[in-house]
């Protein structure tokens, strides 16, 4: 009977190792990307682009991925690069196409037969706050100033910003908007560049210049920019909000990353899983701190459904101001 025992003991043994290498080999585990593939519809240098590599960076250092290669499609708001992306990467678990607010302008104004319906919505990562400067011997002093000027004459207040259509023309669009000014008569300047825009708004050849928080903040905290105002409905520094001051304007240029289409609902997890792990990564967190960039995050179906009605805002906005039809 002893040796009965120990013979069953040991067969039982034996099936319980067995069963729990089985556990172990179905058991589930955290994926981790081989090579993420990261599609940036912008040329090296802008802000997609340091939002595309500071991303495959924060992903790799966190453990979500192992590599990253990274291309660079400039053009058209990035939809040149969208196109590329959607008709090259279908059911690819492992590719990212950066987007944002400027990519969703540009599918408003330029109608592309692809747009992101066509891909999988990933993550909204973060806000880009916009903020209104004068220089600092301006006789404008405040927000109530500056909208004073614009409804007694709209067309003597320039506006100096980005490209036309931009999300810097979108916002001036919707401050005219909200005080009851006609959009199409704002006088808006399109520059090429921020240097561009820089030296203008110094040189006092517009009356108020738009750009990003961070374009413009050292030129604030040195004295020869005066800020009138952000449009975020967080506070960031010292900065006073529009809402604060009676200017019920929000607005971003926020940047997400969507991925292919055509991927599985278990493929997207795990890019959704592993983009937000890279978003706790302490390296992530100092680029939104050094960039003054607020945390934006939004994931997976809800992403999707803001942009759909980031779509039909900004697009709104555009036709107003006579940049879509």
């Amino acid at each position: 009977m002893t040796r009965l025992h120990s013979l069953l003991s040991l067969q039982a043994l034996r099936l319980a190792g067995g069963f729990a290498v089985a556990l172990a080999l179905t058991a589930p585990v955290h994926a981790q990307i081989d090579t993420l593939k990261v599609m940036i519809g912008a040329n090296p240098g802008g802000g997609f682009d340091q939002t595309g590599r500071t991303l495959g960076a924060a992903m790799i250092a966190a453990g979500a991925a192992r590599n990253a290669t990274f291309e660079n499609k400039g053009g058209a708001g990035g939809t040149i690069g969208l196109a590329q992306f959607v008709n090259s990467e279908k059911g690819n678990g492992s590719a990212l196409i950066v987007t944002g607010a400027v990519m969703v302008g540009a599918i408003e104004t330029g109608k592309p037969p692809v747009t992101l319906k066509n891909a999988t919505p990933i993550a909204r990562l973060f806000a880009d706050t916009m903020i209104l400067v004068v220089p600092a011997n301006s006789p404008v002093q405040t927000l109530k100033d500056l909208v004073d000027r614009l409804k007694a004459n709209p067309g003597a207040v320039s506006w100096g910003g980005g490209s036309r259509g931009s999300v810097d023309h979108i916002m001036v669009g919707l401050i005219a908007k909200e005080v009851g000014v006609d959009p199409t008569k704002v006088n808006y300047v399109a520059f090429a560049g921020g240097g561009e825009a820089k030296s203008a708004i110094l040189g006092g050849h517009v009356t108020v210049g738009v750009a990003g928080v961070s374009e413009f903040m050292a030129d604030v905290e040195s004295g020869r920019m005066r800020a009138l105002g952000i449009s975020s409905s967080f506070k960031l520094r010292n900065l006073q909000t529009f809402k604060e001051q009676g200017i019920n304007v929000e607005i971003y240029n926020w940047r997400g990353v969507y991925g292919a289409p055509g991927i599985t609902p278990e493929q997207r997890k795990t890019l959704i899983d592993a983009v937000v792990k890279g978003t706790e990564h302490a390296s992530w967190k100092e680029a939104l701190r050094k960039n003054d960039w607020g945390p934006f995050l939004l994931t997976g179906d809800d992403f999707g459904r803001y942009v759909e009605a980031e779509s039909v805002r900004l697009g709104g906005i555009l036709r107003d101001i006579g940049v879509a039809k």
